[in-house]
């Protein structure tokens, strides 16, 4: 584990005692048999604005504290130990990555004080199909002389639901660009998606939608960091996620008893958590390597960042199916937390893609 600041460490203790106390799974539990439309709830995200975590990437200038991404990561491992809902990961860190890599200084200054104060709910809208694949964007921008015409289909749009503004992915004349979307400009419409992690995610129609030429947001190269930067920063997220399936294995393991024993006192048992255990460090210095690769601007962040996301995927991937399997009978009941922590890390798993898009990509880059 990377040795944290004073900052960091106190943010982090802040983060882990607000959502154990205030938003734990149970309230996640909660949520999700509400039929809650937007998939979290306002006292949720009004609570992460207060104690300034949408400001966490956010130059001072703006009305952040800028304080980069691996103090971002530190809060976003928190808030998926316990999986709770909430725009931040999308807007505040997605979305607000993209207006200060791609953006004007007036698209700068009119947008990041509101992903700040909350008042605009970010998200990127890049897939149009089952997997992830930014190389291949269908939808299109037609030049109209004074702006752009979209016509198109998004899927898979992380808070689609929620959102007031888009950051769209389209294609121009052979090149791709990202351009701002108003989610209230006329042509823009949107379905719920039903996933299994309950979570906010929404297919997105642009028909015929018209944007103005300062809605330009930077062009395939800004989309490949802004994705960088969101695979890097919810492998946080998912070591979180896997970290807590980790401590709840364990602790059964120290407390359920079986033969007059318990448990973890069974050599395949206490083996098969050693090296879960290793593995879990391993992903921790993958994921803490690629947050800290991006605040140095280091040359080889799409290497660390792809590495980070087929590392930690694999431990995820794992650790959740251990969850279940040690806990046996219990762990395949709803009333029972630990489905929630499985179908959560295969959505995570797929989000900016999979393994297997990441072990090629990292072949890929070093030259193989």
């Amino acid at each position: 584990m990377a040795a944290l600041t004073e900052e960091q460490s106190m943010l982090r203790d802040q983060a882990k005692s607000w959502v154990t106390e205030q938003f734990p799974v149970q309230k996640f539990r909660e949520m999700r048999d509400s039929g809650v439309v937007a998939r979290f709830t306002p006292e949720t995200w009004q609570g992460m604005i207060e104690m300034g975590w949408t400001g966490i990437l956010v130059p001072e200038q703006y009305g952040g504290s800028g304080l980069g991404y691996l103090t971002f990561g530190v809060v976003l491992e928190e808030i998926g130990r316990q999986l709770t809902a909430s725009p931040l990961f999308a807007s505040a860190y997605v979305g607000a990555t993209a207006v200060m890599l791609g953006g004007s200084d007036d698209q700068k200054q009119a947008i990041l004080p509101k992903v700040v104060d909350g008042s605009v709910i970010l998200t990127l809208a890049v897939d149009e199909g089952p997997r992830h694949d930014p190389a291949k964007i269908a939808l299109k921008a037609e030049s109209t002389g004074s702006g752009y015409q979209l016509s198109g289909n998004k899927t898979f749009v992380v808070e689609g639901m929620a959102a007031t503004d888009f950051i769209v992915a389209a294609s121009i004349d052979d090149d791709v660009k990202l351009l701002h979307v108003p989610a209230s400009a006329d042509g823009v419409s949107r379905e719920a998606m039903s996933m299994v992690d309950s979570r906010g995610y929404a297919n997105v129609h642009f028909d015929g939608v018209e944007v103005g030429a300062e809605a330009v947001m930077g062009d395939a190269a800004v989309l490949e960091q802004v994705l960088d930067c969101a695979r890097a920063g919810i492998g946080a997220e998912m070591l979180g996620t896997a970290s807590q399936a980790f401590d709840m294995t364990l602790d059964y393991l120290k407390t359920r008893v079986q033969f007059g024993q318990v448990i973890g006192s069974f050599q395949a048992l206490g083996h098969r958590a050693a090296e879960l255990f290793g593995q879990m460090e391993l992903s921790r210095s993958c994921m803490e390597a690629a947050l800290q690769g991006i605040d140095a601007d280091a040359d080889d962040v799409s290497e660390l960042a792809s590495l980070s996301k087929a590392k930690v995927g694999d431990f995820i991937h794992e650790m959740s199916n251990q969850l279940i399997q040690i806990h046996g009978g219990i762990g395949m009941t709803d009333e029972f937390d630990a489905g929630f922590y499985l179908k959560r890390a295969r959505v995570l798993e797929a989000a900016y893609g999979n393994q297997a898009f990441h072990r090629d990509r990292y072949a890929r880059l070093l030259g193989f």
